[in-house]
């Protein structure tokens, strides 16, 4: 696919999203670049909550859809990497936080709002921001959007406690489904929020998923291979972040399939309780390997065991690990080592799994840039009624 010609990939429906995924490694480095650029707003805003309370401020990451799934990646990790002293961390949907605020929402808590969306423009986010600016008592934001002319950032402009943090104008992504517009926000997060790694580790990471993003593209061939096997279901799993990368695998799945081929998502812990009823002889089954040795041994127990059931025709380690790793199968990007943090991992993860959902939707005689065909599913969500909350 990388390798197609703009015409051949136009005539397949393809072009936008084919080439949206293949930049990725390009606009990581600029969304790095552009922390950088921000680093002392980041720090003056940051600081100045730090300053005032001395219990931990409530971070809660936010989005719907693949920008929820940002904050579902990020929380684990960062509850582990990010600064306890001074904030727990906690990924809500939009979704949830509009139908049930009380329920997720505390009143006197003081509470940063990280509102991640690629547009800017999706009810239940612009819903959100309204609800919490109303219920929430010391309320600061940090809005990481890639739209410049979305509702939230203009809704920012002028507001002191609410801080921008613009993604690379090429990560507003003009297909259906997101792909830079959920890795750059991710990166983003991190790369704020991190404290335990320097910025020149940072900037370390940054270049090593760069090229592991690249190795995604050199070996198409090869994970044109894997989508070739006669398959009908996929299983995505993981552990802490790349635990909840897995959804946005599978959801990736989903949109540019248009449901034509079903997929479901657990922790490699979590799997065998019922989910793995899931699997059968025309299944794929991955698992993003963690580079904590501990926990990797988790996903290679679970990696272990549905092979030896004999029961799917594909199941696959993916990740760098060289030692303790899965017997079979396995997608190992030869650019990364074991010292790699599973937060930053998680970006060349989802770059193999969006190039696994792009081939499948090719596969199936779908067009990944319009994958729904009726209409019913679109690139910013309509139809959504807001009902006033009064609070």
């Amino acid at each position: 696919m990388y390798n197609m010609t703009d015409d051949e990939l136009t005539k397949i429906g393809a072009v936008i999203t084919t080439r949206e995924i293949q930049q990725e490694p390009e606009l990581w480095q600029e969304a790095f670049d552009n922390y950088l650029a921000k680093k002392d707003e980041i720090s003056s805003f940051l600081g100045k909550i730090e300053s005032e309370y001395t219990e931990p401020v409530r971070v809660i990451f936010t989005g719907a859809g693949s920008s929820a799934y940002v904050g579902d990646t990020a929380a684990p990790y960062l509850t582990q990497n990010g600064d306890r002293k001074h904030y727990r961390f906690e990924a809500i949907d939009t979704t949830k936080i509009v139908s049930t605020p009380e329920q997720y929402l505390e009143k006197d808590t003081p509470t940063i709002l990280v509102s991640f969306a690629r547009s800017g423009n999706s009810p239940e986010s612009v819903a959100t921001v309204d609800i919490a600016e109303k219920y929430v008592k010391n309320l600061y934001q940090l809005t990481i959007t890639c739209a410049p002319e979305g509702q939230l950032a203009i809704h920012a402009e002028h507001d002191d406690n609410n801080l921008v943090l613009m993604q690379p104008a090429r990560s507003n992504d003009k297909g259906f489904a997101m792909t830079g517009s959920f890795s750059c926000m991710l990166l983003t997060s991190l790369l704020v929020f991190d404290v335990k790694h320097t910025d020149d580790q940072k900037k370390s990471y940054v270049s090593s998923i760069s090229k592991m993003g690249h190795e995604v593209i050199d070996r198409v061939d090869e994970i044109q291979a894997i989508v070739d096997t006669d398959f009908d279901r996929i299983v995505y799993l993981g552990s802490g972040a790349l635990g909840g990368l897995t959804r946005e695998a599978q959801l990736k799945v989903l949109e540019l399939t248009a449901g034509q081929k079903a997929t479901v998502f657990d922790t490699s812990m979590g799997f065998r309780h019922g989910p793995k009823s899931f699997v059968n002889a025309k299944t794929m089954l991955f698992d993003f390997l963690s580079n904590t040795e501990y926990t990797r041994r988790y996903d290679v127990d679970i990696l272990d065991e549905v092979a030896g059931d004999e029961i799917a025709p594909v199941v696959m380690g993916v990740g760098v690990s060289s030692s303790n790793n899965f017997a079979g199968s396995n997608f190992t990007f030869a650019n990364g080592d074991d010292s790699m943090p599973d937060g930053y991992m998680a970006l060349p993860d989802v770059m193999f799994a969006q190039t696994i959902s792009l081939l499948s939707s090719v596969k199936v005689n779908n067009t990944p840039d319009t994958p729904s065909a009726t209409g019913t599913v679109n690139r910013v969500v309509k139809g959504v009624t807001i009902h006033d909350f009064e609070g």
